[in-house]
């Protein structure tokens, strides 16, 4: 378990390092959160960048991340984002 917790952790680092233009304006790219680079993902990639996102992560931790994030006061998906992956997570991450 804990190794593919560190293969997992190595493969979202090396996802967020191929992805400047998601990531442009973030210094530390090592010490992102898998929320803030879901987050990031799921705002502004596109389709390739998300379900490379879900490969990685699998769909029900990204939903479960999604979902820990959306049930708070505030959250910084987009009205359109939120309601999308909402259904989509909805009908696949059950």
């Amino acid at each position: 378990m804990e190794l593919l917790c560190y293969n997992q952790s190595m493969e979202i680092r090396n996802f967020v390092q191929k992805k400047p233009y998601l990531f442009w304006y973030i210094r530390d790219l090592d010490n992102l959160s898998e929320e803030a680079i879901v987050e990031v993902v799921l705002n502004f990639g596109n389709w390739q960048d998300t379900q490379e996102l879900i490969e990685i992560l699998g769909i029900k931790k990204t939903a479960s991340i999604f979902r820990k994030k959306i049930a708070g006061k505030r959250n910084n998906y987009r009205p359109e984002i939120k309601n999308y992956f909402e259904l989509y997570f909805k009908k696949y991450a059950q």
